[in-house]
């Protein structure tokens, strides 16, 4: 199917007909443009034909795994990516994030979560296009190049690795980032299962951040996988 001009357009692929007809009948009621691909082999030369603002990816296709599908778009592109799968399974949600996958959404879903989903994924696709420097969030200001961190005007002072991992979040903001991903990229691999670590500069971060550490609204916990930063 040919993109409808400027209206962003969503690939979804997935072999259910009754699931793809629902997906693709609630991107219509959200005015964007859509196609479909019943499989890996047919989602690659769809988006090589026609490329997609995002992807909507069932795990289970009939020719190989979208696991298969994530790490091969994420050899040349950082489009995003949101899985809609019925594997319910801790490891397999974090194998699809450590691959590159954006979001991950469960089987069954409902349809306004499905919604809020796409479109925070699409904010994220168009704001990466101008990406600044300066973020504000509540009563935070953050200047990446400055490296410099307000919170009700008043200077916050952030360890190195703190801010590092600041950046990440800022960088990746909406999306899951597990914590393979970030201890790789703020330890280069050396604590790769060391979670621990972690847990410890999160909650330094929360402590200086958050009005409320216990009860955090921006750097949220996904259980048992990771962390997102939510700021919109």
């Amino acid at each position: 199917m040919t993109p409808k001009q400027n209206k962003p357009y969503v690939l979804v692929v997935e072999d259910d007909p009754e699931i793809r007809d629902m997906i693709l009948k609630i991107l219509e009621g959200m005015d964007l443009a859509s196609g479909y691909a019943g499989s890996v082999a047919a989602a690659i030369s769809e988006i090589v034909k026609a490329p997609p603002d995002l992807v909507v990816l069932d795990l289970g296709l009939p020719d190989a795994d979208g696991i298969t599908l994530i790490e091969n778009i994420r050899r040349w592109s950082e489009l995003p990516i949101l899985v809609l799968s019925a594997r319910i399974v801790e490891h397999e949600k974090v194998k699809a994030l450590d691959a590159g996958a954006d979001d991950y959404l469960t089987k069954p879903f409902g349809m306004a979560e499905l919604m809020a989903r796409i479109r925070v994924l699409l904010r994220r696709r168009s704001a990466s296009e101008t990406l600044s420097p300066k973020f504000q969030f509540g009563n935070i200001e953050v200047d990446l190049s400055a490296r410099k961190v307000l919170k009700r005007g008043e200077e916050v002072h952030l360890s190195p690795i703190e801010f590092q991992l600041l950046n990440i979040f800022l960088v990746n903001k909406g999306r899951i980032m597990t914590h393979r991903q970030l201890l790789k990229e703020v330890w280069g691999g050396r604590r790769i299962e060391s979670n621990h670590y972690l847990r410890i500069y999160v909650g330094h971060l929360r402590q200086k951040l958050e009005d409320e550490p216990a009860r955090p609204v921006y750097l949220l916990t996904e259980a048992g996988v990771g962390y997102r930063l939510e700021i919109e």
